[in-house]
């Protein structure tokens, strides 16, 4: 549990402070401190901002900056030891490697020399990661306050830094390094649907086969100045016709994804589901959305707000199971699943309180396998801890929840499109329990919510390559 600021800030004067004293600091680099430096600072340089550009550079990864650390060290001096009253004579710093996001920084600062003439104290500043590596070290000198100050403490409003572009290229930064899959598109016949497919060839992400009419398809590109050389284009007559095309494709083996253009999401997946041509499996298909929220300290799975409309219990079971699978896909060992309702407590009146109730004795029988469930939840209860703890309730998945499993399509997808349009959040969304991954977004989504989409499916078929030479 993170500790409560002190409500006053206050000093340690001159004479309180003895060689060998010290003070500690402890803070994590995310994605918003890198962005809200380079904002205040002015400094945009591309290996702090441009995910592309750093991808290329020696480090491989978006970094820090350098003297993010360094503000950390006279946040100690300034505002603790010795605190209010000190003024900053000199600093000496050796930067000895990057700090990158996620990096946990433990900053030391130990009174090393003191002079009685002018007040001055001369501090070792010592900066580590948290692999006990050495990230910063050096040596500052301070005027300290020689007058006792106790101040309330001043809270600052809470900054949020809404860059859809890093956040969309850290989505995309999970694939670096893995070969382009091969991806059929179910009639890319409007400008969107198009240009998603080819923006996320050349991120290097798919090899698009186009499936539609031909003369359609190359009529967009040529109305929207999109280059088709060097693409694969099966000439079908309509959108039935490039609905089965593309299945058939998946299920000669040729592509590995499918993805949704801009037919209808039945005509695409009465096709998937044919039980005589389809991509049936035994486990049910179900739809996730990928949502990065601004406002949220982690991804959140959405499920399912785009297939299974009002979804039985074993339904259910499927579609959690689903959502956990890509969840580890994602690199989450156990996945917290909040089972939503709109209450917390279970009640006959309400179905979707019995099933979340039964769900959760399921994956206690092993049911329902690689993550931790609760439920019923409130929407509330599932993503704040501080609702969670106001309604008493005990839970490791209240308040943290990564899978929000809704009761039903109208209130998934609801849910899902307020995040998007009220939130700001960036969306990806694909669907699973097929033969191969689907990308399956709203006709309205953009380019970049496709790209984001074909990084998820990119990553799955590696995975699933993985899974069969194990």
């Amino acid at each position: 549990m993170t500790q409560a600021a002190p409500q006053f800030i206050q000093n340690r004067v001159f004479d309180e402070i003895q060689v060998g004293d010290r003070a500690e600091l402890v803070r994590t680099l995310r994605p918003d401190d890198i962005h809200l430096f380079a904002i205040m600072s002015g400094d945009v340089n591309p290996t702090h901002v441009d995910t592309e550009y750093a991808r290329s550079s020696q480090f491989r990864e978006i970094v820090g900056h350098s003297m993010w650390g360094s503000t950390l060290i006279s946040t100690i001096l300034g505002t603790e030891f010795p605190g209010p009253g000190t003024v900053y004579v000199s600093q000496g710093l050796n930067f000895s490697r990057p700090i990158t996001i996620g990096d946990t920084l433990t900053i030391t600062v130990t009174c090393r020399e003191k002079f009685e003439h002018n007040h001055h104290i001369v501090f070792d500043c010592l900066a580590l990661n948290q692999d006990g590596l050495k990230v910063i070290d050096g040596v500052a000198e301070v005027q300290a306050p020689t007058e006792k100050v106790r101040r309330p403490r001043i809270m600052l409003p809470e900054v949020t830094i809404s860059d859809r572009e890093l956040r969309y290229g850290h989505l995309l930064s999970i694939t670096a390094g893995r070969a382009p899959i091969p991806i059929a598109v179910a009639h890319p016949c409007d400008a969107e649907s198009l240009r998603g497919p080819l923006q996320a060839a050349a991120a290097g992400l798919v090899v698009p086969v186009l499936v539609g009419p031909e003369a359609k398809i190359r009529a967009v590109a040529e109305q929207e100045g999109l280059d088709l050389k060097g693409f694969r284009i099966v000439n079908v007559p309509h959108s039935h016709a490039a609905a089965e095309a593309a299945v058939r494709l998946a299920r000669d083996g040729v592509v590995e994804a499918l993805m949704k253009g801009s037919l209808h999401t039945d005509e695409l997946m009465s096709a998937v589901l044919s039980k005589v041509d389809g991509l049936r499996t035994a486990r049910r298909v179900s739809h996730v959305f990928i949502a990065d929220v601004p406002t949220y300290p982690h991804p959140l799975l959405i499920t399912d707000a785009a297939i299974n409309i009002e979804p039985t219990l074993e339904d259910k079971a499927d579609i959690v199971q689903n959502a956990i699978d890509l969840a580890h896909v994602l690199g989450l060992a156990e996945p917290k699943v909040a089972i939503l309702s709109a209450v917390e407590t279970v009640t006959s009146k309400l179905r979707s309180t019995i099933d979340a109730a039964a769900l959760c004795k399921m994956a206690d029988r092993g049911q329902i396998r690689g993550g931790l469930l609760d439920g019923p939840l409130a929407f509330d209860n599932a993503i704040s801890l501080v609702a969670a703890k106001t309604k008493g309730i005990h839970s490791l998945v209240a308040g943290n929840a990564d899978i929000l499993v809704v009761p039903d399509l109208e209130s998934g997808n609801m849910v899902a499109k307020q995040l998007e349009y009220l939130a700001n959040a960036l969306m990806a969304g694909v669907v699973l329990g097929a033969r191969v991954p689907i990308v399956l977004t709203s006709r309205a989504d953009t380019a970049e919510t496709r790209t984001a989409s074909c990084a998820i499916v990119q990553l799955m078929a590696h995975k699933k390559r993985e899974a069969r030479l194990a």
